[in-house]
């Protein structure tokens, strides 16, 4: 004997397959909005960046992304305003580096709290058990499971350095 689905159960379904609330973009939105409506100039250009970011990588994977995607792009962002800012300050250009800064205060707000040092420690320690990593070949698998736990919440670098210590490496 066959089923056949009804028209309600197949609405259901559909429903079933809308993507969930994108709540960080959603945020980044609002906040653009409000500073629009403040007349914050320097903070709706920095929104409006990060927005674009966003949109290309959405047009260049054919995806709308979810809050985890966005913290990825939000991380890409902070990294290349701090190393701007690096450039900027040794090449005596404080006046570039500083609007770098402000950059990255706007694009620090949307990131969760970052992890503390003894957050991160406890993090790397249970990837290690629960990957049974001992040497430096495991390192891929480490951080494989480690980066969803910790992106946005830390920077990268530095956690693939204290893993690499933390194997021998």
């Amino acid at each position: 004997m066959h089923h056949i689905a009804t028209r309600s159960q197949i609405f259901c379904l559909d429903l079933l397959r809308i993507p969930k609330p994108h709540m960080l973009k959603l945020q980044i939105q609002s906040d653009m909005k409000t500073a629009m409506k403040a007349g914050d100039k320097m903070r709706l250009g920095v929104i409006r960046l990060i927005l674009a970011a966003i949109k290309q990588r959405e047009v260049d994977e054919r995806i709308e992304l979810d809050d985890t995607q966005v913290l990825a792009v939000l991380d890409k962002m902070l990294k290349q305003r701090r190393d701007s800012i690096a450039q900027y300050s040794g090449a005596g250009r404080e006046d570039l580096a500083e609007i770098e800064r402000f950059e990255v205060e706007v694009i620090q707000a949307y990131l969760p709290r970052a992890l503390t040092d003894d957050e991160l420690s406890a993090l790397i320690d249970a990837a290690m058990e629960s990957t049974q990593a001992v040497a430096m070949s495991d390192m891929g698998k480490v951080m494989a499971l480690l980066k969803p736990e910790v992106q946005g919440r830390a920077d990268m670098g530095v956690v693939s350095a204290r893993l690499k210590q933390r194997l021998g490496g």
